[in-house]
């Protein structure tokens, strides 16, 4: 089986969109996704599967649309995926305080055009890097105050997209080895 990692959008924020995280993994086991494992409420999921991360992720949004009765979008990357992401970070090394990163999933690698329209936006001192289907920032202050959101990048990069900090980011390549 592959490791998969799901990183779901908008739920359990501000006390909307609930999904309490037994029975989100009680409906990932249901689709018969196996060794499903949950990290915090803001939706993180490991698990292994040998479909493709297409057809999971559709799966997944699917059953939550029936179940929960609203949209909740998902991105999956396999183990190896979000290991790569991890090294491609320019912001991380060893001196990086941890704090100010964030990595932002991309559903597609957007276009190049739109990458490039998106990169002539500076909202100094926040930075960002946009690497295939990641975005990788780095926040000078609260990344909640930082103007480099998902909607930020959704509007520009026109693609769907779900932010995490680098310590979940760590924290998801560690269960997910």
């Amino acid at each position: 089986m592959n490791k998969k990692i799901a990183i779901l959008r908008g739920i359990n924020v501000g006390g909307k969109r609930k999904i309490l995280m037994a029975d989100l993994k009680a409906l990932c086991q249901n689709l018969g996704w196996a060794n499903v494992v949950t990290y915090i409420q803001s939706g993180n999921l490991i698990f292994d599967s040998k479909k493709q991360n297409p057809e999971l992720e559709q799966t997944l949004e699917k059953a939550i649309s029936y179940n929960y009765g609203f949209d909740v979008p998902v991105i999956i990357r396999n183990a190896n995926e979000l290991q790569t992401s991890i090294g491609r970070n320019s912001f991380f090394d060893k001196d990086a305080d941890i704090t100010q990163l964030h990595l932002t999933f991309l559903k597609e690698k957007p276009t190049s055009e739109n990458v490039e329209k998106t990169k002539t936006y500076n909202y100094e001192p926040d930075r960002f890097e946009i690497v295939e289907k990641d975005v990788f920032i780095c926040c000078a202050g609260k990344y909640h105050q930082s103007k480099l959101t998902n909607n930020f990048f959704e509007k520009k990069l026109k693609v769907g997209a779900t932010t995490r900090n680098w310590k979940t980011v760590l924290k998801l390549q560690e269960l997910s080895k």
